[in-house]
């Protein structure tokens, strides 16, 4: 598959475990008890899906190849990107920990901030990056980049995780949306 066109259609999935994540909120700030596994997996699937394979092909493969042909803009932007994958990666943390502590308002807290930043970020990313880079890429590199990404996929992620993680969010999907 394209590579953009890759990051965009997993973006969806992200989008879906926000919309999931969103739903949990909601239902906990109302007085339902936090159910830890479902949440557990939500965590799991935004640290190896979200995280591991999507950012992982950003930053290891898609953000490189943007910097190599040194458009201010595009570096500006891949700058800002990676300092929000930081972020959020600390807010995953925090919900992980407040999941085992069954602490619900700290979980609540850090997953609205990591809703607000992924949302935002996935936006800046589909409308000013990706179109950015589908332009100033050579269909070579852009060739390239599809055989990183199917690497990372089969080799990192594994060809069956990646289906099993897509399971995970739509089942939680049928749960909670």
């Amino acid at each position: 598959m394209h590579p953009i066109k890759d990051l965009v259609k997993e973006h969806a999935l992200v989008k879906l475990a926000l919309r999931v994540l969103e739903k949990a909120c909601d239902q906990i700030e109302a007085g339902k008890d936090m159910n830890q596994e479902d949440m557990r997996n939500v965590v799991l699937f935004i640290r190896e899906f979200a995280d591991k394979c999507h950012h992982g092909k950003e930053e290891a493969l898609l953000f490189p190849a943007i910097k190599e042909n040194n458009i201010p803009e595009e570096v500006a932007l891949v700058d800002i990107f990676i300092e929000e994958h930081k972020i959020s990666r600390g807010f995953v943390k925090n919900m992980a920990d407040a999941i085992e502590a069954s602490l619900s308002p700290i979980f609540i807290e850090n997953a609205r901030k990591y809703i607000q930043l992924l949302d935002q970020h996935i936006d800046r990313e589909n409308q000013f990056l990706f179109p950015m880079a589908e332009k100033s890429l050579s269909e070579d590199k852009l060739k390239e980049l599809e055989v990183g990404f199917e690497n990372v996929e089969k080799n990192i992620i594994g060809e069956k995780r990646h289906q099993e993680l897509f399971g995970l969010i739509q089942n939680l999907k049928e749960i909670y949306l």
